[in-house]
């Protein structure tokens, strides 16, 4: 087991993914340790995300709060704003519950063992491993979708996921070395995302190919099996876009609680199988001939758009008028921004 650690720890120094917050292999040799916060930002934003998406907002979140304390001493709204686009929003809100805590319990310094990384906001097992093996060199197990995969293959597992998991933790846990575990973590995912792709894996310049037991047995392609997902509910909304003659739009901030919680967006109805209107300012509405769709996890969403123009006196029930020159698309949520632009496209065509 340890020398098929050291194989790809070998593999790790040669083919390693340069990414912004991580510290090479060499200069982790030669004595330079990552930032335990830019760490933890990493990895709660890659979390449902891809590196190529988080790349740019974690260096945009770097540039605006380069320390814990700063991220910690934030207004929630810019924050959010910054976030908005990269899905998955409670991840935001606990963010900042997080920098919050590490300020004000730890003294702004991230704790480095896994069980005081879980007691914080939004940490997680898998998040908690993370941290403490990248930041910390810490043995812990890192477990991501990229780890199960090259678990199951390396030893043909055919128990379906998510039934696999805490089999797999095991086969990964016998394979963490005590030295470099740090380095080994990202190795693992890096094999995954690499060579131990979903479809059409690069076995044959694998590190492990020799001892891949799914390789020897022909099965690669068809691992991890997964349990067959439940077919995916569709719900249906309104959203209300309002603009006054002289450019501003009704905008109001989502409950806390909830989807999107503390977004900034348009107005709108419940989403449900049978939504009930909910006009947020009395107004001659339009019905735009054009659906906003979009994909949460345990749901689609199809929202019909109503649009106006009100004059500068309306007074909204909900939200407040942002001036043209204030308000920025860019600072939506994602669904948010399919609103904008289906409006924006079907009153000023291209």
């Amino acid at each position: 087991m340890r020398d098929r650690s050291l194989q790809l720890l070998d593999w790790y120094d040669v083919h390693a993914r340069a990414m912004p917050w991580r510290v090479s292999p060499s200069d982790r040799k030669a004595g330079a340790r990552p930032d335990p916060y830019g760490v933890w930002l990493s990895e709660v934003m890659l979390q449902q995300t891809t590196v190529a998406a988080v790349r740019d907002y974690w260096r945009k979140f770097m540039r605006l709060w380069p320390t814990v304390a700063d991220l910690a001493g934030a207004r929630d709204a810019d924050v959010m704003a910054a976030w908005a686009g990269l899905g998955y929003y409670a991840r935001a809100r606990n963010l900042l519950k997080c920098a919050r805590a590490v300020v004000a319990d730890h003294g702004g310094v991230f704790p480095s063992d896994h069980a005081t990384l879980l007691t914080l906001p939004g940490i997680g097992p898998y998040t908690a491993s993370a941290v403490a093996a990248i930041a910390f060199d810490r043995p812990e197990t890192v477990l991501d979708g990229n780890v199960e995969r090259v678990m199951a293959r390396l030893h043909d597992v055919h128990t379906p996921l998510p039934t696999a998991k805490p089999a797999l933790m095991a086969l990964a846990q016998a394979l963490t070395p005590q030295k470099r575990p740090g380095d080994y973590a990202q190795a693992v995912m890096d094999l995954g995302a690499t060579i131990c792709t979903p479809k059409s894996p690069a076995c044959g310049i694998c590190p492990w190919m020799q001892g891949c037991a799914a390789r020897l047995a022909g099965t690669a392609a068809l691992l991890p099996r997964k349990t067959p997902k439940k077919a995916v509910p569709v719900r249906r909304g309104i959203a209300y876009v309002a603009r006054r003659v002289d450019g501003a739009w009704l905008l109001e901030t989502r409950a806390e609680k909830g989807l999107l919680g503390g977004m900034l967006g348009f107005p709108g109805s419940d989403w449900s199988d049978d939504p009930q209107p909910a006009p947020p300012v009395a107004a001659d509405w339009q019905v735009l001939d054009a659906t906003a769709r979009h994909t949460f996890t345990h749901f689609h969403l199809e929202l019909a758009i109503l649009w106006a123009v009100v004059p500068t006196n309306a007074q909204p029930d909900r939200g407040n008028f942002v001036p043209h020159g204030v308000f920025s698309p860019a600072a939506l949520p994602t669904v948010m921004r399919k609103v904008h632009d289906l409006v924006a496209d079907s009153l000023h065509p291209r």
